[in-house]
């Protein structure tokens, strides 16, 4: 517990100087036999021991209500040293709840659990065996999720601070096991591992609407050492598809390294295909998988294993047009771009150096220059004119084909009025030294 330090210190309270803190805390002591206050060594700080997060949390509560304002950190446990090394508290708890009704008297909710998951067996204290816990499928899939650097950050969101990004991502892992946060090298970025693109791109955007502005990495798969050398993580894919379109998708599978492993009508001119298949082949695949089967196909994923790498995967192969200038998107210069490639934005759009616009029609990157305007001259311009410029509808992406498509080298900004793709390394010459420095190595 510290003294409040922010700039709006003292806004919202009357109470923020340490000594009324000190006292406020030593009374709870007193009373509270659970409370432990010690000095910190920080300046104008306390370190508040007690019996789980909430009892920490009502005592938190009811300094608030009481016009207290304070800075809180994480909780951390208190190991101690034992005999055969260091020892964590363990804590037995007796539940007795009827189905979803209660009476006076009755044990409805839990407290002093530093750590409760779905695998914790709750049960008579004389009972020392837990029961059998399912086994929880492990994360595949992993993307770093950072905090949006781009020029136009904060104008959409009010979520943009790194730290608040980290509290919202460590309360989704508690909720849900199938979500793994940690930390990473880069500055301002946390790794996110989750079982799919998928669930993932759910996470994603319920941030996305809470306020959140992100920038989002491409997903990788993660590896594991095997006694025969490198393992990546197989799905069991089931899919039930028109006989029609049964050739397609089993092309499509093959080239993404799936195997068939059973194939037999389902009835009504139907067919019901099971793949298994690598999880790094599948990124992407189920928006392809729609367009296919015109929208009647139905695919589940289910995870199978750990098996041996399986090799390079052919990806995007195709570049992609990148801006080079600041500003709003005009319609002469996007006329001109369309020649070029797929593009992705449309007239009145603003842009900024190094995003990403359009997919080129060859394989390498192309900077352009959407910004670029007709000459304004004394003679009579040959080409067409500004009104009669009809340009094809641009190819708008959902946050999961956004992801899908992003390669190593860029990034996804998600903010809670746009999706935009853009380059890592917004200034071309970093870009450039970037591409030298991975083609060395």
């Amino acid at each position: 517990f510290a003294v409040n330090d922010s700039p709006y210190a003292g806004r919202d309270g009357d109470k923020v100087q340490s000594r009324v803190i000190r006292d406020r805390l030593e009374r709870e002591a007193e009373t509270n036999v659970a409370i432990r206050v010690t000095e910190s060594a920080e300046k104008d700080a306390f370190e508040v021991a007690g019996r789980g997060e909430l009892q920490l949390g009502v005592l938190i509560e009811t300094m608030r209500r009481e016009g207290f304002e304070l800075s809180i950190s994480r909780p951390r446990v208190l190991y101690r040293d034992g005999p055969n090394g260091r020892e964590e508290p363990y804590e037995t708890v007796v539940v007795d709840v009827d189905d979803e009704h209660a009476e006076a008297g009755d044990i409805v909710a839990i407290a002093g659990l530093t750590k409760a998951t779905v695998s914790n067996t709750i049960a008579d204290p004389g009972l020392t065996q837990p029961l059998r816990a399912r086994p929880i499928d492990p994360p595949t899939l992993a993307m770093t999720i950072a905090v949006n650097d781009s020029p136009y950050a904060g104008r959409d969101g009010d979520k943009v601070q790194s730290r608040v990004i980290r509290d919202r991502l460590l309360r989704e892992a508690e909720g849900n096991v199938a979500i793994r946060v940690s930390e990473t090298a880069e500055r301002d970025a946390l790794e996110v591992a989750g079982r799919g693109e998928l669930q993932l791109g759910v996470l994603i955007e319920t941030m996305r609407r809470e306020g959140f502005e992100l920038s989002i990495s491409r997903p990788r798969v993660l590896y594991r050492d095997g006694p025969n050398g490198r393992e990546e993580p197989y799905e069991t894919v089931v899919i039930d598809v028109d006989d029609e379109h049964s050739g397609t998708v089993v092309e499509k599978m093959a080239q993404r390294k799936g195997e068939m492993t059973d194939m037999r009508p389902s009835g009504g001119g139907k067919t019901r295909l099971t793949f298994s298949a690598p999880s790094r082949g599948l990124i992407g695949y189920h928006g392809e998988f729609l367009s296919d089967t015109r929208g009647t196909g139905i695919m589940n994923r289910l995870f199978e294993r750990y098996g041996p790498y399986k090799g390079p995967i052919s990806g995007r192969q195709n570049g992609v047009l990148i801006s080079m200038e600041k500003g709003e998107a005009v319609a002469y210069a996007l006329n001109m771009l369309e020649e070029r490639g797929i593009l992705f934005i449309s007239p009145g759009e603003k842009l900024y150096e190094g995003m990403i616009i359009g997919e080129n029609a060859k394989p390498q990157d192309l900077e352009v220059n959407p910004l670029k305007s007709k000459q304004l001259t004394n003679f009579r311009a040959s080409g067409p004119k500004d009104e009669s410029i009809r340009l094809t509808p641009p190819k708008r992406m959902t946050l999961e084909q956004a992801i899908a498509y992003i390669q190593d080298d860029e990034l996804v900004e998600v903010t809670p009025r746009s999706i935009r793709l853009r380059k890592r390394h917004l200034d071309p010459h970093e870009r450039k030294r970037q591409s030298r420095r991975s083609e060395a190595a």
